[in-house]
């Protein structure tokens, strides 16, 4: 897919920050100041703005939640590759979430990715992404892979449909550790992507929510019904209807009710 180049591996550093309003943003200044090297990770004990998908925020409570990016500099990566790194990215996280389950005789798996990139216990969320692309021309010249994932929090209002891994768990869990896991597994799933990009959308098919079940979805603002079926190359996700019609959309006309 691209030119594989020898460059640090993801998390060589750890750059480790009391409070900030945004890890992404934090990314994103120190990035345009040519201070980031491929593969460096920015952690926050606390995030103050954090964003999550469609401009939601994406709150985390000091010292207890995993907030990190983790920076990109890919070398010619076609910017259509662009939803490879988000199925990466959620690969990494399924495994840190199934990790901690696993280490505490917990089922991980009910640990899944609800498109395109949330992850989940059972019905709840986890942990959420949100990546910044830069594309110049026909290729990603730069990307900041921005994780949250709720580690030891709990008591969210109940319309949240929130959990962690401690209330999965019932331990509590050290984020250096599970920041040092992530960084490990976003390695892996870089590699994979680099060498095999048609394992890594198997493996991320594998672990779709709903997959192969009718769910509720909203198609262009009304209800609809259909088929989870798999991702395509594009990112979009491939639905049924109930008349037996298969279709892709994107998140700008179709998003998963849960």
């Amino acid at each position: 897919m691209f030119q594989a180049l020898h460059m640090p591996v993801i998390g060589h550093r750890v750059v480790l920050l009391d409070s900030v309003d945004s890890t992404n943003n934090y990314a994103a200044k120190a990035l345009a100041r040519h201070e980031l090297q491929h593969g460096t990770a920015i952690m926050a004990l606390e995030q103050t703005a954090g964003s999550g998908q469609r401009g939601r925020a994406w709150t985390t409570l000091k010292g207890l939640d995993l907030a990190a990016s983790v920076v990109l500099l890919p070398q010619g990566l076609a910017a259509g590759a662009q939803s490879m790194l988000s199925k990466m990215a959620a690969l990494a996280v399924h495994d840190v979430v199934a990790d901690a389950m696993r280490k505490c005789n917990r089922n991980a798996d009910e640990v899944r990715i609800k498109w395109p990139n949330d992850v989940l216990v059972g019905r709840e969320k986890v942990a959420g992404i949100l990546i910044t692309n830069e594309v110049h021309g026909n290729w990603l010249t730069s990307s900041i892979v921005g994780m949250g994932i709720n580690v030891n929090s709990s008591g969210w209002p109940g319309d949240m449909a929130a959990t962690s891994l401690l209330v999965q768990t019932g331990a509590q869990h050290d984020l250096g550790e599970a920041v040092r896991l992530l960084c490990q597994r976003m390695e892996h799933w870089w590699a994979l992507l680099r060498t095999d990009p048609e394992q890594l959308s198997r493996a991320y098919g594998q672990l779709l929510w709903g997959r192969g079940r009718f769910c509720s979805f909203v198609l262009d603002g009304a209800a609809f019904y259909a088929r989870l079926l798999d991702v395509d190359g594009t990112g979009r996700l491939l639905v049924e209807d109930d008349a037996g019609r298969v279709a892709a959309y994107g998140l700008e006309r179709l998003s998963l009710q849960r």
